[in-house]
């Protein structure tokens, strides 16, 4: 039997391989992947934010108490083991605990008015049903600002966001916000909302019936048909704000305004991490129905101390890169482009394959993409290969041409020339590194 890929996951392939029985896997070429990474470091780098690395699997109590026991992640989805010195370790589910992990331990946030900002592209793992645009083992870029309590840092890391999904060609989506609100007034919402529910709870979903006593409010989360007639007219946090995170929704509402981002205030909004505090955020798109978040975060004060850092205030987002992608397709938005070879070098004889060898790696170095035949086959296969590879110039090394010279087709027009290899380079960098 043939093995495939673990359930939920999937391979990303070179732009020539044949596509998959899983429909998904014809999305996933790396050029596009590339594309959108290099697109997210980019936006990145103009907001002078920095790459931060963690591992791929952290201790196991690290997510218990960051993200916390009671949610969904935590006590269905996280992958757990026990290495062979008996420490348990969990692979990474989300991005941001493993960024205040590392701020902590090495003391990144020790100093005076320290603002951190970093980002991240990370694989996250997550044990739950797969489907399309949800998968086992998936992929986010991510945002970090710590250090910044004024609600102009959630505006900047919006801005951020919205900046990075225009600009990978998702310019129609929709960016819900919201106020969880703070330790000080969330427990008077959670108990008028038990108090709400606690006469329909038999008839609601098993999921909610369960958050009812451990995690209330991301009921109002719940997708499923059970639960929305009991949901809607449900109290919302919105109206139990104190006036510190009524206070900071507010700011954070007129900083979008007066950077011209259109928002909708969602009263039902909530994210699915316990260390989430005032504002929350995602920003939706509708093509592929339900799994519509193509980003979302907020703000998570009081994490780093919760983990033995410094009080200080932190936001950020996530992103998913499979779901961007899935999106870009059904909506029919090329990203990217295979970087296929400028120049095919045919040789037929063993001398002229020796000096096709030389001169590719002179071609090379000078900065050229540059492929020749490896398979010995006739003059007209190399042909015929540099044809579909549509590079755009063929040098032919010959024998029967004097020594040290080759000659150059212009596959555009059928131009050809007779040059010495020592100009070569100098010729066809002109033609495609001056571009």
């Amino acid at each position: 039997m043939a093995f495939q890929a673990p359930r939920g996951t999937h391979d990303v392939l070179p732009g020539e391989a044949p596509a998959g029985r899983d429909a998904d896997s014809r999305l996933f070429h790396t050029y596009k992947w590339q594309a959108l990474e290099a697109t997210f470091r980019e936006v990145c780098s103009r907001f002078g934010v920095e790459e931060i690395r963690t591992p791929i699997f952290e201790d196991t109590a690290l997510f218990h108490r960051s993200v916390g026991e009671a949610t969904d992640i935590v006590a269905k989805e996280t992958y757990d083991l026990e290495d062979r010195g008996g420490d348990s370790l969990t692979l990474r589910p989300e991005g941001t605990a493993g960024v205040m992990r590392a701020i902590v331990q090495h003391g990144l946030a020790g100093g005076q008015n320290v603002l951190l900002r970093l980002y991240y592209l990370n694989s996250h793992f997550r044990y739950e049903r797969p489907q399309r645009g949800r998968y086992r083992q998936h992929h986010q870029v991510g945002v970090e600002y710590v250090g910044a309590d004024d609600p102009m840092a959630d505006v900047e890391v919006i801005a951020l966001g919205m900046t990075y999904l225009r600009e990978v060609g998702l310019d129609d989506v929709r960016l819900e916000i919201n106020s969880v609100g703070t330790p000080t007034c969330r427990p008077v919402h959670r108990e008028a909302l038990r108090d709400h529910l606690r006469p329909h709870l038999a008839a609601m979903s098993e999921d909610s019936q369960r958050r009812f006593e451990t995690n209330p409010l991301r009921i109002l989360d719940s997708k499923d048909p059970r639960d929305q007639e009991f949901i809607e007219g449900a109290p919302a946090m919105i109206d139990y704000l104190d006036d510190e995170a009524a206070e900071h929704f507010a700011k954070v509402q007129a900083g979008l305004a007066n950077l011209g981002i259109p928002f909708v205030v969602n009263r039902r909004l909530v994210r699915g991490l316990d260390y989430y505090q005032k504002t929350a955020f995602e920003v939706v798109h509708t093509a592929l129905g339900s799994q519509n978040v193509v980003l979302g975060g907020g703000r998570y004060d009081g994490l780093l101390s919760a983990l033995g850092g410094p009080a200080v205030g932190g936001v950020g987002f996530g992103s998913g890169v499979e779901r961007a992608l899935l999106i870009l397709e059904q909506l029919e938005r090329p990203i990217g482009a295979r970087k296929l070879a400028q120049v095919y070098l045919v040789a037929r004889e063993a001398g002229e394959r020796a000096t096709a060898q030389r001169v590719a790696s002179e071609l090379r170095a000078a900065g050229l993409r540059v492929d020749y035949d490896l398979q010995g086959r006739s003059q007209k296969a190399q042909l015929r290969a540099a044809n579909n590879a549509g590079c755009g110039h063929v040098v032919f090394v010959r024998d029967d041409l004097p020594a040290g010279w080759v000659q150059l087709k212009n596959m555009a027009d059928g131009e050809q020339a007779e040059l010495a290899i020592a100009d070569l380079a100098t010729r066809l960098t002109t033609v495609y590194l001056s571009r």
